[in-house]
């Protein structure tokens, strides 16, 4: 049997993540951002949290429709519903106010959203009683939100952050997180973190709308996690465009793909193998002799998996053909 001090510190504790809050319901006290690029359709949330598993709950995204983070006094039906009414057709601004109109729930004067729609909508909104410190902060094309944070300078900071990042949305949407850590965060610490983006057809394999889904459900750390797991995504989606591109013969392409890939993941083998058969392929053999033997270094198993890849698919046949080349990649036993 537990001593009773233990008994009644967790009674505290859990009291005072929940105070104030009405029975049945929990607040999902955290920071994110919803953003879209205009230049490639892609959608998407960043969040962080002192909750487990925020990703579980506060993000929701449709390609060609819109994205969604429900939190604070959450009524997860938000995410869904706000998804439907957009494919139906209404803006950000509409569904803002049939979610509220709608809402029958309990807690709802302390309910936080932000909504972006395919068309270029944007809503953050935070009700009166929402956890505080809260609210939120919006540009032409992302809103950045938080409850239970240590002040305003956290959405502010992330949406500066967002604001002076280049590159690709999820590398724009990392830093708002990272910024608004930074700037204090959820001032109760931090536990979980979680992206996801979408956009048509743009996702890994065939018929997949989504371009990532990462999640740290449960660290001390969620910020170190997430930029390792965004890091692995993003090589494993330049890795599956270069093979693609291959499949349409686009060479150089395909390539600059694999290069890409390579500086999200310098230490793989593969992504250094794949680099190095597509540069064969666009010409430079000294080149692809370097990454190749690079991925030997990296893996004790490299023969096997050249030998593998040169088996299933017949694009690398010429790289088979020219015994030269062959044999500095694997010198003859003197």
């Amino acid at each position: 049997m537990k001593p009773r001090w233990l008994l009644l510190l967790a009674l505290f504790v859990s009291g005072a993540l929940y105070a104030d809050t009405p029975a049945g319901t929990h607040n999902v006290s955290t920071f994110s951002i919803v953003a879209r690029d205009a230049a490639t359709g892609q959608m998407g949330i960043a969040v962080a949290s002192r909750y487990f598993s925020v990703g579980s709950v506060v993000p929701w995204a449709m390609a060609d429709v819109g994205a969604v983070a429900t939190q604070a006094n959450v009524n997860v039906g938000y995410g869904p519903k706000a998804i439907d009414l957009l494919r139906q057709g209404l803006s950000a601004d509409e569904v803002s106010k049939r979610l509220l109109d709608e809402d029958t729930f309990p807690g709802k004067d302390g309910r936080q959203f932000a909504i972006v729609d395919a068309k270029g909508g944007v809503v953050t909104y935070t009700a009166p009683n929402a956890p505080n410190w809260a609210g939120g902060q919006k540009g032409a094309t992302w809103a950045a939100q938080g409850n239970i944070l240590v002040g305003r300078q956290v959405p502010e900071a992330m949406g500066k952050a967002f604001e002076a990042t280049t590159g690709e949305l999820a590398e724009k949407m990392f830093a708002a997180l990272k910024a608004g850590d930074a700037a204090g965060g959820d001032k109760r610490g931090r536990q979980s973190a979680s992206m996801l983006i979408v956009c048509k057809e743009c996702g890994r394999n065939t018929n997949n709308d989504r371009y990532l889904y990462i999640n740290v459900d449960d660290s001390p750390d969620p910020f170190t996690e997430l930029r390792r797991l965004l890091d692995l995504a993003l090589a494993y989606n330049y890795g599956d465009h270069a093979s693609k591109l291959l499949q349409q013969k686009k060479i150089p392409e395909a390539r600059q793909s694999a290069q890409t890939a390579v500086k999200y993941a310098p230490n793989s083998p593969d992504a250094h193998m794949s680099l190095g058969l597509l540069t064969y392929l666009a010409g430079d053999k000294t080149a692809a002799l370097t990454e190749l033997q690079t991925a030997q270094r990296l893996d004790p198993n490299f023969r096997k998996q050249f030998d593998a890849i040169m088996g299933f698919s017949n694009n690398f046949a010429p790289i088979q053909d020219d015994k030269d080349f062959m044999q500095k990649l694997f010198p003859s036993p003197q």
